[in-house]
């Protein structure tokens, strides 16, 4: 488990719901605040039950166990930082969580190598990357369909053909979105 000093957020809903998650500090880190994951899932819809997760820049790791704690059946959390991903592992691990699985690799690697589809994939990337105008198309390849892309920006997002805005809201600087699928690829 990451040290006393650690940052903390609370899972907000599920069966997990008022566990904390810790993690250690990390340059640029911006765990998605409470409102704006209640927003999301109330977007999804709370019962993710059997749903599979792709968090790409897993950070935190809170959007990759609060959908664990909703139900998912599998989620792949992915952070270049080796440090939040086995706090995230821990996390689980204590919680109780099945369905994890977590990787140390950068997220255009992982996702141009995979070939698994999901229901749903978190975008948090750090604001200094820009990484849209790859990273969205190939998310289009990577979707179940009727699949969700959720992304979180400094900057409103235009979706790439076959995604299409489901819903954004802004959060002070952070512009979220939840895009959906749709054409079936």
């Amino acid at each position: 488990m990451p040290s006393s000093n650690s940052q903390r957020v609370r899972i907000i809903g599920g069966r997990f719901r008022g566990r904390v998650i810790r993690f250690p500090a990390a340059a640029g880190l911006r765990p998605t605040p409470d409102r704006v994951r209640e927003t999301l899932f109330n977007w999804l819809g709370q019962d993710l039950t059997d749903l599979s997760i792709l968090d790409l820049y897993a950070g935190s790791g809170a959007l990759t166990l609060e959908a664990l704690s909703r139900g998912a059946v599998s989620a792949v959390a992915v952070d270049r930082n080796p440090l939040l991903i086995a706090a995230i592992k821990a996390t689980a691990q204590t919680f109780g969580a099945t369905g994890l699985e977590g990787h140390v690799a950068d997220a255009k690697a992982f996702i141009s190598a995979q070939h698994r589809r999901f229901n749903v994939i978190f975008i948090d990337p750090p604001f200094a990357l820009d990484p849209w105008s790859w990273l969205l198309p190939i998310c289009v390849e990577r979707l179940l369909a009727a699949g969700f892309v959720y992304a979180e920006a400094a900057r409103e997002l235009d979706p790439p053909p076959g995604l299409a805005v489901h819903r954004h809201a802004r959060a002070g600087r952070v512009h979220y979105h939840l895009l959906r699928l749709t054409e079936p690829t």
